[in-house]
């Protein structure tokens, strides 16, 4: 990881749960690391949990759904820091709904949000990474099991399963984009099962979310962050297009 001390990597959704896992290991390696997120005091508040670390952590209040949210947060970006090397997409949002009634609301926040956010972040970091002259920067996908197969969860939502599934195609889309223009940018979808954050609880269902996880093997966010690391790591010319985790299990097919 030494090749990315001082250099500039964002991540999305770094309030709570795995994008403030990521946000804090990332700070700890050295990196300046600019903390997107709704809820900025939360980053804020992490910051200053991490200001003597190697790092810095720059909180940045932007919703990832909204277009001139992520248009004005970049350039922000690229007037205080100078451009963009690592992109963490890991905002998302499940809304719970089904496919017969909806409600339509939840459906439009889920593709916002997961598919045409992630999607615009990235459009918007590479541009700064052409401009300037960035060839080995990384874009990663935090995505999910589910965009690579369909449980039959109770109360499962199809529409964010879709969204996820998206994310995986966008994710082989991107790499053969960068390949056909000989880049040497790389995208990496790191897709964990279910990791123990506050995000079904956000997402809408009536849960305590530490007795949701108690009964059921599951990962932690920094299990995550760790593997994200890992991807970050692996030399230059290796290209680690998917990474699957699930926490150990006999359930696990």
């Amino acid at each position: 990881m030494e090749r990315w001390v001082g250099r500039v990597a964002v991540v999305t959704g770094s309030s709570a749960g795995i994008g403030a896992a990521i946000a804090e290991e990332l700070v700890k390696l050295g990196l300046q690391v600019v903390g997107i997120a709704r809820r900025v005091e939360r980053v804020v508040e992490l910051a200053t949990k991490l200001k003597s670390e190697k790092g810095k952590l720059h909180p940045l209040k932007c919703d990832v759904s909204l277009e001139n949210d992520v248009r004005e947060a970049f350039e922000w970006i690229k007037t205080n820091l100078g451009g963009v090397d690592i992109l963490i997409n890991n905002a998302g949002v499940a809304k719970y709904s089904n496919l017969i009634d909806g409600p339509y609301e939840n459906w439009k926040a889920i593709l916002d949000l997961n598919v045409l956010g992630l999607s615009l972040c990235t459009s918007e970091a590479l541009a700064i990474m052409k401009e300037n002259g960035v060839d080995d920067g990384h874009i990663i996908h935090i995505n999910s099991a589910v965009g690579h197969s369909l449980p039959n969860f109770p109360n499962m939502t199809y529409m964010y399963a879709a969204s996820k599934h998206a994310v995986t195609v966008l994710a082989e889309g991107l790499r053969r984009e960068l390949l056909s223009q000989n880049s040497k940018i790389r995208i990496t979808s790191v897709s964990p099962a279910s990791t123990a954050t506050e995000f079904r609880v956000a997402s809408g269902r009536p849960l305590d979310p530490q007795r949701s996880y108690s009964n059921s093997p599951h990962l932690l966010p920094k299990d995550v962050a760790d593997s994200v690391v890992f991807a970050l790591s692996a030399p230059p010319h290796v290209q680690l297009h998917e990474m699957l985790i699930h926490p150990r299990s006999k359930n696990v097919q």
